[in-house]
């Protein structure tokens, strides 16, 4: 009995190149293209605070002037208005970085307890933060106005900071670092020697979390920071604006009411509200760094 004859073996296909994009000269491309997104506008905005009026609007935007107004510039913006922009500031200041302080204290409180403590209806509470998470904060500005003028905080420093203090993804992230930071053995160690939830979480948890504290905290700083439609709707006085508010205003003065001079005041004074930004980023470096790879490995 003869066996079958064998089947013919098929050619194997050489394998496809990778794409283009995932090449190592591709994804090079479109890091330099992300970079250079960043930094162009970065680079006009240092250019343009530099020149004087007539420069701004009679030379190219990445040329520079014929001479540096910088220093000039800067002292006409804290003069102007009678020192507004100094006020922007520090409301911006307050608005920011004792709400985002207060927001990453909270968050994290919060996202501790969800991960590590058994209460009735947690997952239905913590599902409520997710809804919270996913709803923008645009969408929220009208509804608490309308909340805010129930409670006479229309026009308020309160009206912009209170809103600041509840941060839903801060909570979600306060979970994750949590689980990833916290160990559970540890905590039992700690109240089989005595120290309540309060005292545990404070001397034990939270500088675990130290690294997501820090994350949360960026985050919700760089939120209050750039926002303007909440405060738009909600202030009236000039003195309590923040800093992109303000900005705003002049920048319209100099579009619709003909004062060029605004203008460049709106110029110098973004180059001013970057400045912080990007010195907390420097500060906090590697906490952030830290803090961003924390749920990659448990």
């Amino acid at each position: 009995m003869t066996g079958a004859a064998p089947r013919p073996r098929r050619p194997r296909r050489a394998p496809k190149p990778p794409s283009v994009l995932l090449s190592k000269a591709g994804v090079t491309a479109l890091l330099g293209l992300a970079t250079l997104y960043t930094l162009l506008p970065l680079t006009w905005l240092l250019l343009s605070s530099t020149k004087s009026r007539e420069d701004l609007f009679g030379t190219n935007g990445f040329a520079l002037g014929d001479e540096v107004h910088l220093a000039d510039n800067l002292s006409h913006l804290f003069e102007a208005d009678g020192g507004v922009y100094a006020r922007w500031l520090i409301n911006t200041v307050l608005y920011a970085g004792v709400g985002a302080l207060l927001a990453a204290v909270f968050s994290v409180a919060a996202g501790y307890a969800f991960d590590k403590l058994s209460f009735p209806g947690k997952e239905r509470l913590f599902s409520l933060v997710l809804v919270g998470v996913m709803v923008p904060g645009t969408a929220m500005a009208i509804p608490l106005y309308l909340l805010a003028a129930k409670a006479g905080l229309v026009n308020t420093f309160w009206g912009v900071f209170i809103p600041g203090l509840v941060f839903p993804f801060g909570v979600y992230l306060a979970r994750v670092f949590s689980a990833s930071y916290v160990p559970d053995e540890v905590l039992e160690a700690a109240r089989m020697d005595g120290a309540g939830e309060f005292r545990t979480f404070c001397r034990i948890a939270f500088p675990m979390i130290a690294p997501g504290f820090v994350t949360i905290f960026l985050f919700q700083f760089t939120q209050i920071w750039n926002s303007f439609f909440l405060p738009l709707v909600m202030l009236s006085d000039q003195d309590l604006y923040p800093v992109n508010l303000g900005l705003y205003v002049w920048y319209s003065s100099a579009l619709t009411q003909g004062h060029p001079e605004d203008y460049l005041l709106a110029v110098v004074g973004s180059l001013v509200a970057v400045a912080p930004l990007i010195a907390v980023f420097l500060m906090l470096q590697r906490f952030w760094k830290s803090g961003m790879t924390a749920g990659a490995v448990k």
